[in-house]
Protein backbone atom coordinates (compact mmCIF):
# COMPACT_ATOMS: atom_id res chain seq x y z
CA UNK A 1 0.00 0.00 0.00
CA UNK A 2 1.07 3.39 -0.75
CA UNK A 3 1.97 5.67 1.60
CA UNK A 4 1.41 9.86 1.66
CA UNK A 5 2.80 12.82 3.54
CA UNK A 6 1.04 16.23 3.21
CA UNK A 7 2.77 19.42 2.39
CA UNK A 8 1.11 22.71 3.15
CA UNK A 9 2.93 25.94 1.19
CA UNK A 10 1.53 28.78 3.35
CA UNK A 11 1.48 32.37 1.37
CA UNK A 12 -0.11 35.73 2.10
CA UNK A 13 -4.08 34.44 2.07
CA UNK A 14 -3.63 31.43 -0.22
CA UNK A 15 -2.88 28.43 1.52
CA UNK A 16 -1.42 25.54 -1.10
CA UNK A 17 -2.09 22.07 0.23
CA UNK A 18 -0.82 18.80 -1.64
CA UNK A 19 -0.78 14.86 -1.13
CA UNK A 20 3.03 13.62 -1.83
CA UNK A 21 3.35 10.31 -2.51
CA UNK A 22 6.89 8.34 -2.05
CA UNK A 23 8.24 9.74 -5.48
CA UNK A 24 8.01 13.05 -4.63
CA UNK A 25 4.61 13.61 -6.71
CA UNK A 26 2.22 15.82 -5.46
CA UNK A 27 -1.08 12.99 -6.35
CA UNK A 28 -4.07 15.34 -5.34
CA UNK A 29 -3.76 18.87 -4.31
CA UNK A 30 -5.99 21.55 -3.10
CA UNK A 31 -5.67 25.86 -2.04
CA UNK A 32 -7.46 27.21 0.87
CA UNK A 33 -8.32 30.72 -0.06
CA UNK A 34 -8.72 32.95 3.71
CA UNK A 35 -9.24 36.54 4.36
CA UNK A 36 -8.45 39.18 6.77
CA UNK A 37 -11.77 39.00 8.45
CA UNK A 38 -10.58 35.43 10.04
CA UNK A 39 -9.02 35.75 12.98
CA UNK A 40 -5.43 33.37 12.80
CA UNK A 41 -6.66 31.10 15.19
CA UNK A 42 -9.81 30.62 12.49
CA UNK A 43 -7.41 30.01 9.64
CA UNK A 44 -5.30 27.20 10.85
CA UNK A 45 -9.06 25.50 11.59
CA UNK A 46 -10.22 26.13 8.20
CA UNK A 47 -6.60 24.60 6.64
CA UNK A 48 -7.29 21.19 9.14
CA UNK A 49 -10.51 20.75 7.68
CA UNK A 50 -9.53 21.32 4.08
CA UNK A 51 -7.02 18.97 5.30
CA UNK A 52 -9.67 16.23 6.15
CA UNK A 53 -11.99 16.90 3.18
CA UNK A 54 -8.90 16.72 0.73
CA UNK A 55 -8.02 13.44 2.28
CA UNK A 56 -11.90 12.40 2.09
CA UNK A 57 -12.40 13.25 -1.13
CA UNK A 58 -9.82 11.58 -2.68
CA UNK A 59 -10.61 7.99 -0.50
CA UNK A 60 -6.96 8.01 1.14
CA UNK A 61 -6.80 6.44 4.42
CA UNK A 62 -5.61 8.14 7.33
CA UNK A 63 -3.28 4.93 8.43
CA UNK A 64 -1.41 5.59 4.98
CA UNK A 65 -0.73 9.65 5.89
CA UNK A 66 2.71 9.22 7.53
CA UNK A 67 2.24 12.86 8.53
CA UNK A 68 1.77 16.62 7.83
CA UNK A 69 4.33 19.57 6.92
CA UNK A 70 4.08 23.27 7.04
CA UNK A 71 6.18 25.77 5.21
CA UNK A 72 5.11 29.43 6.67
CA UNK A 73 6.58 32.48 6.25
CA UNK A 74 7.86 34.33 9.33
CA UNK A 75 9.60 33.58 12.66
CA UNK A 76 8.72 29.95 13.39
CA UNK A 77 9.73 27.87 16.45
CA UNK A 78 9.81 24.51 14.52
CA UNK A 79 10.67 22.89 18.27
CA UNK A 80 7.55 24.16 19.82
CA UNK A 81 5.12 24.60 16.39
CA UNK A 82 4.60 28.04 17.15
CA UNK A 83 4.69 30.97 14.72
CA UNK A 84 6.22 33.90 16.68
CA UNK A 85 5.34 36.04 14.37
CA UNK A 86 4.62 36.50 10.53
CA UNK A 87 4.63 39.76 9.40
CA UNK A 88 2.82 38.91 5.85
CA UNK A 89 0.14 37.16 7.57
CA UNK A 90 0.10 39.25 10.41
CA UNK A 91 0.21 36.36 12.91
CA UNK A 92 1.68 36.11 16.67
CA UNK A 93 2.02 33.54 18.70
CA UNK A 94 -0.23 31.13 16.90
CA UNK A 95 0.19 27.30 18.21
CA UNK A 96 0.12 25.99 14.36
CA UNK A 97 0.97 22.34 14.97
CA UNK A 98 -1.10 22.24 17.96
CA UNK A 99 -4.64 22.96 16.40
CA UNK A 100 -3.64 20.73 13.06
CA UNK A 101 -2.95 18.25 15.05
CA UNK A 102 -5.90 18.00 17.55
CA UNK A 103 -8.49 18.56 14.52
CA UNK A 104 -6.65 15.91 11.48
CA UNK A 105 -5.36 13.62 14.29
CA UNK A 106 -1.87 13.89 12.17
CA UNK A 107 1.04 14.73 13.87
CA UNK A 108 2.41 18.06 12.18
CA UNK A 109 6.04 19.56 11.84
CA UNK A 110 6.40 23.27 11.00
CA UNK A 111 9.66 25.52 9.39
CA UNK A 112 9.93 28.14 7.34
CA UNK A 113 8.57 28.56 3.70
CA UNK A 114 12.26 28.90 2.41
CA UNK A 115 13.44 26.11 4.46
CA UNK A 116 10.75 23.65 3.02
CA UNK A 117 11.32 24.94 -0.50
CA UNK A 118 15.20 24.07 -0.29
CA UNK A 119 13.62 20.89 1.38
CA UNK A 120 11.75 20.31 -1.85
CA UNK A 121 14.66 20.58 -4.34
CA UNK A 122 17.59 19.14 -2.72
CA UNK A 123 14.77 16.15 -2.46
CA UNK A 124 13.40 16.07 -5.68
CA UNK A 125 14.82 19.07 -7.60
CA UNK A 126 18.07 20.19 -9.09
CA UNK A 127 19.37 19.24 -5.47
CA UNK A 128 18.99 15.54 -5.68
CA UNK A 129 21.93 13.94 -5.06
CA UNK A 130 23.98 16.91 -3.34
CA UNK A 131 24.81 16.87 0.56
CA UNK A 132 25.28 20.49 1.17
CA UNK A 133 23.59 22.89 -0.33
CA UNK A 134 22.24 26.64 0.07
CA UNK A 135 19.12 27.88 -1.21
CA UNK A 136 18.05 31.75 -2.09
CA UNK A 137 14.95 32.28 -2.69
CA UNK A 138 14.56 35.91 -4.57
CA UNK A 139 11.08 37.53 -4.71
CA UNK A 140 9.46 40.30 -3.05
CA UNK A 141 12.09 39.78 -0.11
CA UNK A 142 15.03 36.93 -0.10
CA UNK A 143 14.60 33.93 1.93
CA UNK A 144 17.17 31.11 2.05
CA UNK A 145 17.33 27.72 3.25
CA UNK A 146 20.53 25.39 4.07
CA UNK A 147 21.32 21.95 4.30
CA UNK A 148 24.69 20.13 5.74
CA UNK A 149 25.35 16.94 5.39
CA UNK A 150 21.82 15.72 4.09
CA UNK A 151 20.04 17.61 6.53
CA UNK A 152 18.14 21.04 6.92
CA UNK A 153 20.28 23.23 9.20
CA UNK A 154 17.60 25.88 11.07
CA UNK A 155 19.46 26.72 13.68
CA UNK A 156 18.02 27.02 17.38
CA UNK A 157 14.87 27.09 17.20
CA UNK A 158 14.27 26.74 13.78
CA UNK A 159 15.32 30.83 13.79
CA UNK A 160 18.57 30.39 11.46
CA UNK A 161 19.48 30.22 7.32
CA UNK A 162 18.23 34.12 7.11
CA UNK A 163 20.18 34.98 4.45
CA UNK A 164 18.48 37.54 3.05
CA UNK A 165 19.81 39.26 6.22
CA UNK A 166 23.54 39.43 5.40
CA UNK A 167 25.17 42.86 5.10
CA UNK A 168 26.99 43.40 1.67
CA UNK A 169 27.10 46.67 2.27
CA UNK A 170 27.66 48.41 5.69
CA UNK A 171 24.99 51.25 6.22
CA UNK A 172 23.46 50.94 2.75
CA UNK A 173 20.12 51.12 1.86
CA UNK A 174 17.48 50.08 4.90
CA UNK A 175 15.63 47.00 4.20
CA UNK A 176 12.45 45.73 5.64
CA UNK A 177 14.13 44.20 9.00
CA UNK A 178 14.99 47.55 9.90
CA UNK A 179 19.03 47.04 9.74
CA UNK A 180 20.68 48.46 6.70
CA UNK A 181 22.34 47.79 3.72
CA UNK A 182 20.79 43.50 3.93
CA UNK A 183 21.00 41.63 0.93
CA UNK A 184 17.53 41.24 0.44
CA UNK A 185 17.56 45.50 0.30
CA UNK A 186 19.47 45.21 -3.31
CA UNK A 187 18.87 41.46 -4.19
CA UNK A 188 15.03 41.27 -4.17
CA UNK A 189 13.04 41.52 -7.44
CA UNK A 190 11.44 44.30 -5.14
CA UNK A 191 14.87 46.30 -5.31
CA UNK A 192 15.73 45.35 -9.04
CA UNK A 193 12.46 47.12 -9.96
CA UNK A 194 12.68 50.02 -7.99
CA UNK A 195 16.52 50.57 -8.72
CA UNK A 196 15.41 50.02 -13.00
CA UNK A 197 12.50 52.85 -12.36
CA UNK A 198 15.12 55.03 -11.10
CA UNK A 199 17.77 54.63 -14.12
CA UNK A 200 14.73 54.70 -16.67
CA UNK A 201 13.50 58.11 -14.57
CA UNK A 202 17.49 59.74 -15.58
CA UNK A 203 17.32 57.67 -18.65
CA UNK A 204 14.42 58.11 -20.39
CA UNK A 205 16.01 56.75 -23.86
CA UNK A 206 15.33 53.57 -22.76
CA UNK A 207 12.34 51.31 -24.19
CA UNK A 208 11.30 50.61 -21.10
CA UNK A 209 10.24 53.97 -20.99
CA UNK A 210 9.78 54.85 -24.99
CA UNK A 211 7.63 51.83 -25.18
CA UNK A 212 6.27 51.01 -21.51
CA UNK A 213 5.29 55.43 -21.18
CA UNK A 214 4.36 54.31 -17.47
CA UNK A 215 7.41 53.15 -14.60
CA UNK A 216 4.70 51.32 -12.65
CA UNK A 217 4.15 48.76 -15.68
CA UNK A 218 8.09 47.85 -15.12
CA UNK A 219 8.23 44.56 -13.98
CA UNK A 220 11.00 41.92 -13.45
CA UNK A 221 9.65 40.03 -16.64
CA UNK A 222 10.22 43.11 -19.07
CA UNK A 223 13.34 43.89 -17.82
CA UNK A 224 15.18 40.84 -18.68
CA UNK A 225 13.17 41.29 -22.00
CA UNK A 226 14.45 44.24 -22.88
CA UNK A 227 17.78 43.61 -21.78
CA UNK A 228 18.11 40.59 -23.74
CA UNK A 229 16.99 43.12 -27.13
CA UNK A 230 20.10 45.51 -25.55
CA UNK A 231 18.34 47.82 -24.12
CA UNK A 232 21.39 49.73 -22.09
CA UNK A 233 19.48 50.84 -18.84
CA UNK A 234 18.10 47.48 -18.60
CA UNK A 235 21.37 45.69 -19.52
CA UNK A 236 23.00 48.34 -16.48
CA UNK A 237 19.82 47.67 -13.93
CA UNK A 238 20.97 43.71 -14.03
CA UNK A 239 24.39 44.07 -14.25
CA UNK A 240 23.76 46.18 -10.72
CA UNK A 241 21.68 43.56 -9.32
CA UNK A 242 24.36 40.53 -10.64
CA UNK A 243 26.52 42.28 -8.61
CA UNK A 244 24.97 42.22 -5.19
CA UNK A 245 23.82 38.80 -5.52
CA UNK A 246 27.04 38.11 -6.30
CA UNK A 247 28.26 39.49 -3.24
CA UNK A 248 26.00 37.27 -1.22
CA UNK A 249 26.72 34.43 -2.63
CA UNK A 250 30.47 34.66 -1.86
CA UNK A 251 29.94 35.07 1.63
CA UNK A 252 27.88 31.82 1.82
CA UNK A 253 30.63 30.26 -0.34
CA UNK A 254 33.51 31.26 1.81
CA UNK A 255 31.53 30.62 4.96
CA UNK A 256 29.94 26.83 4.30
CA UNK A 257 31.74 25.87 0.64
CA UNK A 258 28.17 23.79 -0.18
CA UNK A 259 28.45 21.70 -3.23
CA UNK A 260 25.85 23.49 -4.69
CA UNK A 261 23.67 26.71 -4.62
CA UNK A 262 20.57 27.23 -6.35
CA UNK A 263 19.03 30.21 -6.88
CA UNK A 264 14.52 30.09 -6.43
CA UNK A 265 12.12 32.42 -6.97
CA UNK A 266 10.49 34.35 -10.45
CA UNK A 267 14.21 35.12 -11.54
CA UNK A 268 14.90 31.35 -11.87
CA UNK A 269 13.30 31.32 -15.02
CA UNK A 270 15.89 33.41 -16.13
CA UNK A 271 18.65 30.98 -15.84
CA UNK A 272 20.81 31.60 -18.86
CA UNK A 273 20.85 35.18 -18.44
CA UNK A 274 21.59 35.56 -15.04
CA UNK A 275 23.85 32.13 -14.73
CA UNK A 276 25.94 33.28 -17.98
CA UNK A 277 26.58 36.27 -16.23
CA UNK A 278 26.96 35.20 -12.27
CA UNK A 279 29.22 32.34 -12.77
CA UNK A 280 31.89 34.06 -14.27
CA UNK A 281 32.25 36.88 -11.38
CA UNK A 282 31.70 34.33 -8.81
CA UNK A 283 34.92 32.51 -10.03
CA UNK A 284 36.97 35.50 -9.97
CA UNK A 285 36.71 35.88 -6.40
CA UNK A 286 35.92 32.71 -4.46
CA UNK A 287 38.70 32.60 -1.72
CA UNK A 288 40.91 30.08 -2.56
CA UNK A 289 39.08 29.24 -5.50
CA UNK A 290 41.92 27.03 -7.45
CA UNK A 291 42.45 25.11 -4.78
CA UNK A 292 39.35 24.28 -3.19
CA UNK A 293 35.98 21.96 -4.32
CA UNK A 294 33.78 24.03 -7.08
CA UNK A 295 30.68 25.16 -5.89
CA UNK A 296 27.93 24.87 -8.27
CA UNK A 297 25.14 27.28 -9.18
CA UNK A 298 21.87 26.28 -10.30
CA UNK A 299 18.18 27.65 -10.88
CA UNK A 300 15.65 25.48 -8.71
CA UNK A 301 13.13 22.94 -10.84
CA UNK A 302 10.69 22.52 -8.55
CA UNK A 303 9.11 26.59 -9.46
CA UNK A 304 5.72 26.56 -7.11
CA UNK A 305 5.66 22.88 -6.03
CA UNK A 306 8.91 22.90 -4.00
CA UNK A 307 7.29 24.36 -1.00
CA UNK A 308 4.78 21.90 -1.09
CA UNK A 309 6.83 18.65 -1.52
CA UNK A 310 9.45 20.35 1.07
CA UNK A 311 7.09 20.40 3.69
CA UNK A 312 5.73 17.12 3.18
CA UNK A 313 9.33 15.40 3.88
CA UNK A 314 9.36 17.33 6.81
CA UNK A 315 8.09 14.00 8.24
Amino acid sequence: MSKYRIGIDIGGMSFKIGIVDENGNIAFRDVLKVTTNNSQEEMIELLANKVNDLIKTNNVSKDDILGIGIGCPGSINSNTGVCDYSNNLKWENLPVVEIIEKITNIKCKITNDANAATLGEVKFGCGLGYKNVIMLTLGTGVGGGIVLNGTLYEGNEGKGAELGHAIIKVNGRRCTCGRKGCLEAYASTSALIKDTKKLVSQNKQSKLWTELKDLNLINGKYIFEYAKQGDEVAVKALDNYINYLKEGILNYCNIFRPELIILGGGISAQEDYILSRLIPLLEKEYYGFKNTPKVEIKCAKLGNDAGIIGAAYLI
